[in-house]
């Protein structure tokens, strides 16, 4: 058979994508499938020789996924069915009324059955979570919306054990539910997942009940999805329901034209490391390790370097009123991301947002740290910066008058139980943080443009003399480059 369906498919995305509102996409957490994309994704399935294929598609759009798996199927690439029956959920009428003549197609090319379902797939699926597993395969870009935490679908999914913050994972969670031991499902999903607290419950699901066996990591953030502007980092993974966990194939390309197309075999303990109890999922790029990996120096975390990591206390919608544009009489200073540039602190500045100062008070006095040096990351870098870990070091004698200083909350902050650092040490942390490697590493696990509190937990450092030793060869040069902060590093920790 012709393999022209699939394209018949893309060019309805194309021709009724622009004319879906941002209101009603947003609403809903539309992003369609891009054909090469559609077709990527179906040839990660293994070969089958089931008698029987049982195909899900939730959230199926116009049915871009279920047209590349079916093609396949069509011109015996792997696939062996006698027969094969869909359930293609969509609830959006607009969408469902194309795909039902879409994959009606089909039955006069192929022993094929369906039903283009109009449920909500969370309350469907959540009922049935007592039934039979019946699914053998399934083929999902669920939707991409977050879940509100008093709202209906949290309610339900908790009741079926899942606890998850946003519709694409909840999807995934609920598929995986339904398949049938040594069932395939593979989704594209935001790479949001693969760190961070309000992930966990859903990372342990998914390595709990499924072995993780293909990764695939796009290095462009803009291109996967690029008719619908979307900017998250996406992955591409395919999970076995009740498998053995072995090695992981990992592939990376540019874009969606997989013209650069990467593929080699991980362990799985470079994929979740076996002592992380947040179960983190790195991306390794290449069979190479990087220095960290190499560094038998680089293994101490936080704890055991005696020092912790906090988002800065000071959430300023909460204390508007006692927040000032200019310090004066009974203030302290207020310090926000945009003071910081490199290594130096532009305080007080004018024109920022908000402001420099707070007022201290009694309302005030228990959200503010005593001056002292300190090393502090900003939450959120943009996507035009070269690093995601940007850290600067607080001197206190920037704020010479200043006995209290205010850490907003979009800064993280390197402290000793609520107090300054040695200043070597504030040092050394933040060289270490700046390196090329330190970078390389991070973004093997977090696929955004945020950096937690949490994620800086689980990073390993050198140990305290090794960081104090750096700040102090820090200190003596002043202003370093990128080159000689990497040099440094590497010399120290290889």
């Amino acid at each position: 058979m012709p393999i022209q369906l699939l394209e018949h498919a893309d060019s309805i995305r194309r021709a009724i994508a622009p004319g879906i509102s941002l209101k009603r996409k947003s609403s809903l957490g539309q992003f369609m499938t891009p054909t090469p994309v559609a077709r990527f994704m179906a040839s990660l399935f293994p070969p089958s020789t089931l008698p029987k294929c049982k195909l899900l598609d939730a959230g199926a759009g116009v049915g871009a996924l279920t047209c590349a798996f079916l093609d396949r199927w069509a011109t015996s690439d792997g696939f062996s069915f006698h027969d094969a029956q869909i359930d293609a959920y969509e609830i959006d009428p607009i969408l469902s009324d194309h795909l039902d003549r879409t994959l009606a197609r089909y039955q006069s090319r192929l022993p094929v059955t369906y039903r283009v379902i109009p449920d909500d797939f969370i309350e469907a699926a959540a009922m049935q979570t007592l039934a039979p597993r019946r699914y053998t395969h399934a083929i999902l870009n669920p939707p991409y919306k977050k879940i509100h935490s008093l709202s209906s679908h949290r309610m339900i999914l908790r009741q079926v054990g899942i606890e998850t913050v946003n519709l694409y994972s909840a999807f995934v969670a609920l598929a995986l539910s339904q398949m049938k031991p040594g069932g395939q499902l593979v989704a594209i999903i935001p790479r949001s997942f693969c760190n961070g607290p309000y992930y966990r419950p859903f990372r342990e699901f998914l390595l709990s009940r499924a072995a993780l066996r293909h990764l695939h990591l796009f290095a462009s953030r803009s291109k996967a999805f690029k008719d619908d502007d979307v900017l998250q980092e996406n992955v591409i993974m395919r999970l076995e329901c009740a498998g053995v966990q072995s090695s992981v194939t990992v592939s990376n390309s540019t874009d969606d034209s997989f013209s650069d197309l990467m593929t080699h075999e991980q362990p799985f303990d470079r994929i979740v490391f076996p002592d992380d109890q947040d179960k983190f999922i790195h991306v390794p790029t290449s069979l190479g390790y990087n220095a960290l990996e190499l560094s038998k120096g680089v293994q101490f975390t936080t704890a055991d370097l005696g020092i912790e990591v906090s988002t800065g206390p000071v959430v300023d919608f909460r204390l508007l009123e006692y927040i000032q544009e200019k310090p004066g009489k009974n203030t302290v200073p207020l310090l926000y991301p945009s003071h910081f540039s490199g290594q130096a602190i532009h305080w007080p500045k004018e024109g920022i947002k908000r402001g420099n100062a707070i007022q201290l008070n009694e309302a005030t006095r228990k959200w503010l740290y005593p001056n002292g040096f300190y090393t502090v990351v900003r939450r959120f870098s943009s996507k035009e910066e070269p690093r995601r870990i940007i850290a600067s070091v607080v001197r206190p004698d920037k704020f010479p008058t200043a006995k209290l200083l205010g850490f907003e909350n979009h800064l993280n902050v390197f402290h000793e139980e609520r107090h300054g650092l040695i200043e070597s040490l504030a040092y050394g942390l933040a060289v270490f943080l700046n390196t090329t490697a330190v970078d390389e590493n991070f973004r093997r696990f977090n696929g955004h443009t945020q950096v937690n509190a949490t994620d800086l937990r689980q990073m390993k450092f050198p140990d305290r003399r090794t960081l104090i030793a750096i700040g102090e060869c820090a200190r003596s040069q002043g202003a370093i480059s990128q080159a000689r902060m990497d040099a440094i590093a590497q010399g120290l920790t290889g």
